[in-house]
């Protein structure tokens, strides 16, 4: 049964509350009691996969068919992997992307969910999979477990781009629109006011890169030192002092 979807009714508005909401609440968690930190990333990983799993699972019990319009292509649905998998390896140079994706990417996309009629189902696959992606990276960073590190903006924005291109040749193979390379999607978003095809790719170009700016701007700190980028020191120490 399809439902109509209200956006910024009570109940977008409440799952947009929780999410900074639940992120502040687990890493006061891991703060009084930093021996669980392992426990909480390894059940918010199990969360978003589980999610996920469950998302491709309903396709394939209703006979539809996955591809090529139902890959995971979208930068959200890679962040699924990617958080997940910093979560449970605690990888610095996965966090660097994860993050920017993550906040600019899946939470924009919480305030402007792509759907207006969609099964209860659907609508908390898709609540779930972009508020935990975000939670969870809230969380890393508000705990302090984890960090952008300098110079990870010109890195993520060509690493952006670069997956934009392989994604634009996808859909110009297959017809797919991934991305909203080739248009704009039918509900109502930011794209809307970004002028038409293909300006609005241009236009969002500028806007990610500041957006960019605008995430690292906490991290700006002089005294900041990256985090070693080799061997086992790549990986994001259980308490780095990013506040002081």
């Amino acid at each position: 049964m399809d439902v109509f979807f209200h956006a910024f009714g009570p109940a977008h508005l409440a799952v947009l509350a929780s999410v900074p909401i639940v992120a502040a609440l687990l890493a006061r968690v891991h703060r009084a009691a930093p021996q669980r930190s392992g426990l909480i990333r390894r059940l918010l990983g199990v969360v978003l996969l589980a999610n996920c799993a469950a998302y491709y699972v309903s396709f394939v019990a209703t006979g539809e068919q996955l591809f090529p319009g139902h890959v995971p292509l979208e930068l959200c649905d890679v962040s699924v992997f990617l958080v997940a998998a910093v979560l449970l390896t605690r990888e610095a140079r996965l966090f660097d992307v994860a993050y920017y994706w993550a906040l600019a990417g899946a939470g924009n996309a919480l305030f402007t969910p792509n759907f207006t009629h969609a099964s209860w189902f659907i609508w908390v696959q898709y609540f779930v999979s972009h508020g935990v992606i975000v939670a969870a990276t809230l969380y890393l960073v508000l705990s302090r477990q984890a960090r952008p590190r300098p110079g990870s903006i010109g890195r993520v924005f060509l690493i952006t781009n670069g997956y934009a291109l392989l994604v634009g040749l996808f859909d110009w193979a297959f017809k797919t629109n991934y991305m909203y390379l080739r248009h704009k999607p039918p509900a109502p978003t930011l794209l809307d006011v970004l002028g038409p095809w293909p300006w609005y790719i241009v236009v969002g170009e500028g806007l990610a890169f500041g957006l960019f700016l605008l995430l690292y701007l906490p991290f700006r700190r002089a005294g900041f030192e990256p985090v070693p980028e080799r061997g086992d020191a790549a990986r994001m120490p259980e308490e780095p002092q990013l506040f002081q």
